[in-house]
């Protein structure tokens, strides 16, 4: 696998967050994640956005980081906050996104965060078994999804 840095609005990975949007869609029964994003927020110093290749080169896996801080949706000073991070299917399961994972939490330590957190759903159980293997714990919710019943949220200290 090739995991390379691109931006949110490149064509594989609006490829791939229409395909992780339309599977939100199903396990939730709504339109998907409508939490507002743009390119600018994975930009660096500020945020970084990957993408994995297979070795035909085809776009399988994303994930990224932005920057937040204190503010009225419950991010704290120092917070980088974990988006997009999705596997198509026929690459599950091959330590893709544990992979991904790593290399963002690498980026924003090394960009001066001190916290990684993410917003997950119950519906994720992979997602949140992912996030549970890999240190991260419960915490107090925030951003878009605070006060929805279905909203799981996450934190670890980098």
């Amino acid at each position: 696998m090739n995991i390379r840095r691109v931006a949110f609005d490149h064509p594989d990975a609006i490829k791939l967050n229409d395909q992780v949007q339309a599977e939100y869609a199903v396990r939730y029964g709504d339109e998907g994640d409508v939490t507002p994003l743009d390119a600018s927020m994975f930009a660096p110093p500020l945020g970084l956005y990957l993408m994995a290749y297979d070795v035909q080169g085809r776009p399988v896996a994303t994930g990224g980081w932005r920057t937040q801080d204190e503010n009225d949706e419950g991010y704290s000073d120092g917070d980088a906050e974990l988006k997009r991070m999705y596997v198509i299917e026929e690459a599950r399961g091959n330590g893709l996104a544990r992979r991904i994972l790593a290399a963002l939490e690498d980026d924003a330590r090394a960009a001066g965060r001190i916290r990684m957190v993410l917003e997950t759903g119950n519906k994720q159980p992979e997602a949140i078994a992912l996030y549970a293997s890999s240190g991260y714990e419960p915490c107090v919710k925030f951003g878009h999804y605070r006060f929805h019943e279905d909203s799981c949220c996450f934190a670890k200290l980098l």
